[in-house]
């Protein structure tokens, strides 16, 4: 007799997973969350506020899974799932809200699933998120056995006339570089074309444990820095690097100018580098090169930015140029 879980799917193990995960996951939520897990759609109350702008954010964790799971070590993948999300709707000064995620893969093991979601529990709950809802689907034949795909979906919320959006940079304004974790969720195609033993020694460690260290999350920095002055832009440095995601905030007529010899470039990406023979404006153009947020204020507030955020050091300033957005 054919079953469900005959054909591969074992309803069963999806069962353990909610109940290794629920206690946890409640722990994320605050009184604005008005349910459960269980329930066919999450609900969250808006309060407090006079004129709310609802900002999302939804993305994956992309190749960087293989190396979690040809290594098994799951634990950072659920941070980064929520960090490529959050991050994001920071750049917008948006409060995270709610966060859902989707995880799909070939045969479902419960211990591995609560892992990965167990991650993103962390990271909600730092980032004074709530993890509300979310979807596990088994689909023997579309992925094989020990294969996983993770994407999530975040909303935050601002007041509308707080939203950043880059309109306000002006010409002298200065551009502060938020250091990143590492490669945080891009370029890893590349990365493992370059790396492809995650288990060789790389700084007296296997460098899978590099590789997989989580994308930074950078919420509680950028609220600190709202809290005391005025942002002009934010750009979240993903795929593409400073040249791709820097021009998206810069105003018609301005350009970000970068002094790239200020940049403090990882060790893990100086051997990528040297070793696949690639060119600076290469990976410049791949990888967040140890940037992972840029911030964009007054020149009378730089100095007081450099003093909250650990780690954070200017690379450039706004000059005019009706031709490009960006020069290094």
């Amino acid at each position: 007799m054919n079953t469900y879980k005959s054909a591969g799917v074992d309803k069963e193990e999806g069962y353990k997973t909610v109940d290794k995960i629920k206690s946890a996951v409640a722990e994320t939520h605050n009184r604005n969350v008005l349910n459960n897990l269980g329930s066919f759609g999450a609900f969250y109350e808006i309060a407090g506020y006079k004129n709310p702008v609802l900002v999302s954010g939804t993305d994956g964790v992309g190749t960087k899974l293989k190396v979690a799971l040809d290594t098994k070590n799951y634990g950072s993948i659920g941070i980064d799932c929520f960090a490529m999300c959050a991050n994001d709707i920071v750049c917008h000064g948006a409060k995270p809200l709610f966060f859902l995620d989707y995880l799909a893969c070939g045969k479902l093991d419960s211990e591995i699933a609560a892992e990965i979601v167990m991650g993103m529990v962390k990271a909600c709950k730092d980032n004074e998120c709530a993890l509300i809802g979310g979807e596990t689907a088994e689909m023997p034949g579309m992925y094989n056995p020990g294969d996983y795909d993770v994407a999530g979906f975040c909303v935050g919320i601002v007041e509308k006339d707080q939203i950043i959006d880059g309109s306000k940079i002006k010409k002298g304004d200065k551009i502060i570089a938020l250091p990143s974790s590492g490669f945080h969720s891009n370029g890893f195609s590349l990365v493992r074309k370059i790396f492809p033993d995650f288990n060789e020694k790389f700084e007296g460690k296997p460098i899978h444990e590099t590789l997989l260290v989580p994308t930074k999350l950078y919420y509680q920095d950028i609220k600190k820095l709202i809290g005391n002055m005025e942002i002009s832009g934010i750009a979240h440095i993903t795929g593409g690097g400073l040249i791709e995601n820097v021009p998206r905030i810069i105003p018609n007529g301005l350009c970000a100018k970068i002094q790239e010899s200020k940049i403090k470039v990882p060790s893990i990406m100086l051997e990528l580098e040297k070793r696949g023979n690639i060119e600076r404006m290469e990976m410049h153009g791949t990888f967040n090169m140890g940037v992972g947020m840029v911030v964009v204020l007054d020149p009378a507030s730089s100095g007081k930015a450099l003093e909250l955020i650990d780690g954070a050091y200017e690379i450039g300033e706004i000059v005019e140029d009706s031709e490009q957005k960006i020069l290094m």
